[in-house]
Order: structure tokens, then sequence, then C-alpha cells
């Protein structure tokens, strides 16, 4: 059950005890007022169930702030649930009408916010973030230029016509990175020591009710556990030990598979928790793999599992100088305008040069027209591309393919810097989702809040661009202001000047 919120009412009349008000230049009111939050609720209420019965579910905007809040303070969702009680910003953010001294959600909520979510509908919303910020950037662009047209010569419209719309505008910068998952780093022996101990604890529940009646079957955990950690605190092991040790690993993993198959005939399954009966089933396509590779000496296998409590994770091989292999979700994102896209994200690993005709088709049907440029890395430039690009008067960055001249004009050699410096900005987004945000990281465990964390991820940073341009333009307009008060003696002048500046941010 869900019913739709009303419009929360304005900072100045939000109570607050010890008679106490909000101030307009807070970052959350700002931030209140940038995010659409009525498509917000159109785009949540999809997920929601249209039963006027039940107990009625969060509103949208206390679902999708609170986790723009919690990814923006990099806190806990134990802490985040604790900020907003504490917090009468927030609660304001999160759309209340008064501030209360309560919590407004248990913290657990925090997974249902991501599963109901989940990619495609954040990829919505960030959209609609993203579409409202570009009209307003555009808004206050016109205005400027129109206000630099009326200082200049005054030109008819006949006289210079307006280019048509199926000219290619703008630039589109494109990249492809990992948002590493919260595991250790996987080994075959870990691997199979971690399986054993989870396949031990499903012995140990499924003998509880035999208890008394028929003897405890062998596991060998203690031999089994001295000989992993003779290999594991060991610096060096040569690979003959090393291979020895795991044969002797499956052999212990195999006899307590085929226990645990004897015992589900006395005892039921059921006596499982959900976790468990998911452990059991991930631990089965474990070991398949592992007695594979052990067997025919290989060291990959599709669709790997390197995490039992996380099966859904996969290595991605990056070919980076400190980390050549990352484990997590690959991601494909589109920068334009300093906003940021993320267009794809796949736990199994792709080629991110198939995605650039997509990338350019929904950059033409944001923008009802085609970048003038595309920037992007050595991997993408293949004649496939190429060729698309030049059916469509795109220039794709960096040389051309075959054997470089021997003399290159100079002219071309700038165009080609100057493309690799316009490509840094989506290298520093990646880098600001890692470093000061939770993009180098992801703490969920499912595969979908995983999903919904990376994409909340993107949607800060896209309204961190907004707030920053905001601020620099009331800057922007104090400074001018400053410079035409000082100078002008009118004060008729100084007030136009001060409304225009007004209206301008």
């Amino acid at each position: 059950m869900y019913k739709h919120t009303s419009k929360q009412m304005e900072f100045e009349f939000f109570p607050l005890p010890f008679s106490g008000k909000l101030r307009s230049d807070n970052r959350w009111v700002k931030m209140a007022k940038f995010i659409p939050w009525e498509k917000i609720e159109e785009t949540y209420c999809k997920s929601l169930s249209g039963s006027h019965t039940g107990q009625p579910a969060l509103s949208a905007r206390i679902a999708i702030g609170a986790l723009i809040i919690k990814e923006r303070l990099g806190a806990s969702d134990e802490e985040t649930v604790e900020q907003i009680r504490e917090n009468p910003y927030l609660q304001y953010f999160l759309g209340f009408k008064e501030y209360k001294d309560e919590s407004p959600f248990d913290p657990s909520m925090f997974v249902h916010f991501r599963k109901r979510v989940g990619k495609n509908k954040m990829s919505m919303i960030n959209e609609a973030i993203v579409e409202k910020a570009l009209s307003e950037s555009r808004k206050t662009s016109e205005k400027k230029c129109s206000e630099k047209e009326k200082s200049s010569e005054k030109k008819d419209d006949d006289d210079e016509p307006n280019p048509p719309d199926s000219q290619n505008k703008g630039k589109l910068l494109v990249d492809a990175t990992c948002a590493p998952a919260d595991i250790t780093y996987p080994t075959d022996l870990k691997l199979l020591n971690k399986a054993r101990e989870k396949s031990e604890e499903i012995i140990d529940l499924l003998h509880q009710p035999l208890k008394g009646k028929e003897k405890k079957p062998r596991t060998y955990r203690e031999r089994a556990r001295k000989e992993f950690l003779s290999i594991a605190k060991s610096k060096r092991t040569p690979k003959n030990k090393l291979r020895k040790i795991i044969r002797k690993q499956l052999g212990y993993l195999r006899r307590n598979l085929k226990t645990i198959e004897k015992l589900s005939e006395k005892s039921s399954l059921t006596a499982l928790k959900r976790r468990q009966y998911k452990n059991l089933l991930v631990i089965h396509e474990l070991y398949r793999q592992q007695k594979w590779m052990f067997d025919h000496r290989e060291n990959r296998i599709d669709d790997r599992i390197v995490s039992i409590s996380q099966p859904h994770v996969r290595p991605i091989k990056r070919g980076k100088a400190g980390v050549s292999t990352e484990f997590g979700a690959k991601l494909s994102a589109s920068l334009v305008d300093g906003f940021v896209f993320f267009d794809r994200i796949s736990w199994d690993n792709f080629n991110e040069s198939g995605d650039l005709e997509d990338q350019i088709e929904a950059y033409r049907s944001r923008f009802a027209f085609y970048p003038e440029s595309v920037h992007a890395d050595k991997i993408y430039r293949n004649r496939k591309i190429r060729k698309f690009c030049k059916k469509n008067k795109i220039r794709l960055s960096g040389p051309p393919l075959g054997r470089p001249p021997k003399h290159i004009d100079p002219k071309i050699k700038e165009q080609a810097r100057q493309d690799e410096l316009d490509r840094i900005p989506i290298e520093g987004k990646f880098g600001q989702g890692k470093r000061r945000f939770s993009l180098s990281k992801i703490m969920s465990k499912l595969a979908k809040t995983s999903e919904t964390a990376i994409a909340v991820t993107f949607i800060v940073m896209n309204i961190e661009k907004w707030l920053k341009a905001t601020l620099f333009c009331l800057f922007f307009y104090a400074k001018k202001l400053r410079q035409y008060t000082t100078t002008s003696k009118n004060l008729s002048s100084k007030i136009t000047i001060a409304l225009y500046g007004w209206v301008l941010c």
C-alpha cells in the first residue's frame, strides 16, 4: 500500500524546538529544491503494489532521500538513521512536516529501499535530475547571451539564421571501470577451506535431531584446519606442496557433501536456514569448478565463483599497473557537461567498445542531436565504431588506424593532445566516486542492492556538481555586484543589478 505525499512546507514555516528556524542557504535546503521529487515518486510507485490494504509504505522522498544522505555522508545504515533523527535539515530534506526527535525508520529498511528501486529505476531518476540541471544551466546561459546581445549591436533574425537541429553539438566522454565488492582476495585453497567450514556447520545442524540416536559422522575438521594453516601461514609454498593440500581439501569437502546427502534422507533440509541452503548450492558448484580445474591443471573457468556469500561476484581483468584483476561489477558510463550517466552495470566482464553505439544513440535521444566529438580510450577505436561515427559526422578522438606517418601535421598533433585532455574529466569522475564516495568498495551483499548502491553514487556526484555550479554562480554574481555598486552612484541602477543577479542565479 502506498499513499502519495503532499507538497512540503516552506522552510520558513518548518516548526523547530526552542523557537528556531531553518536557514535558506543550507546545503540540504538547496538540494531539496534541486531534486525533482514528483518524477522520483512516479518512478518509485511502479515498484510498489497497487493494493489498498496493508501498512502504508514510506514515501519515495524518504526512501531515495535516505539513500542520498547515506552516500553523501559516507555513513553506515545505523549512523545515517541517527543523523536523520538528530538533524532537522535532514528531516526537511526527507519531506517531514516538522522536527521529530525519533528514528524515522529501522536501519534494516535500507535493504528494502535498494531492492525496491533497482538500477533501472535509479537510472531513470538520474536522467530526471540531470535533465533538470542541464535545463537550468541552459536558461542561465541563454540569459547571459541575451544580455550580451542587448549591449552589442542589434541584428535581425533573418540576417543570421539559427543552425539546423540536425547539426552535431557537444562532447561525449565514455569510459568503463570496476566497482570492487567487499570480499577478501580469493584463492583456491582459501575458498575450499571456507566451503569446508560451512559444510561442517550444515552437518552439525542436520545431525541435531539425531543426537543420541545415531553416531555423528566424521568430518576430520581439526586435521583439515591444521593442514590449511600449514600453507596459509607460510611465506613461500612450493607448487607441488600447494597442489597436495588442495587435493586433500577437495577430499574433505567431497566427504562432507556425501554426508549431507545421507543426512538429508533422515533429516529434511527444511531445518536449514535460507542462507545455509543457498550456501549449500553454492558449495556444490564451487566443488565442481575446483575439481575440474584441479584435474585439468587450469587456472580459469567460466562463471568462476570467488565468494561463497556473494556468488554473483566475478573476476574482472582490468590490466592496471597496481591491480590487474578486480572482483566486483563492471560499469560503463558517459559524461556530458560534467554530469555522468551510468549506461551499463554487469557482474560479467564485457568489452566496453560494444556499448559506444548505444551511448551515442542515448545522447541523441536526450538532446535531439548527435555529439560533435566522442572522446574515448583506445579500446573503443575499432573499425566498426569509426564507420558508425563517420556515417553520422562524429569526430572520434585519437589517431587513425594503421601505421602512423613519418611527418605528422602539427595541427593534428595538437588536436590529439587536446582530445586526451578533454577525456580527463571522466577519469576524474571515477576517481571522485572511489576516493570521496563508496565506489571503491561496495558494502552491499546482494547483486540487486549492490547495483542500486553503485547507481546512488553517480546520482550524488551529479547533485554535487549541480550544487557547486550554483554556488559558483552566486559567488560570481556577488563579485560582479560589488564591482558595479562601487562604480555606480544611482540607487535605481544598483537595485536593477541586484534583481538581475538574483534572477540569473
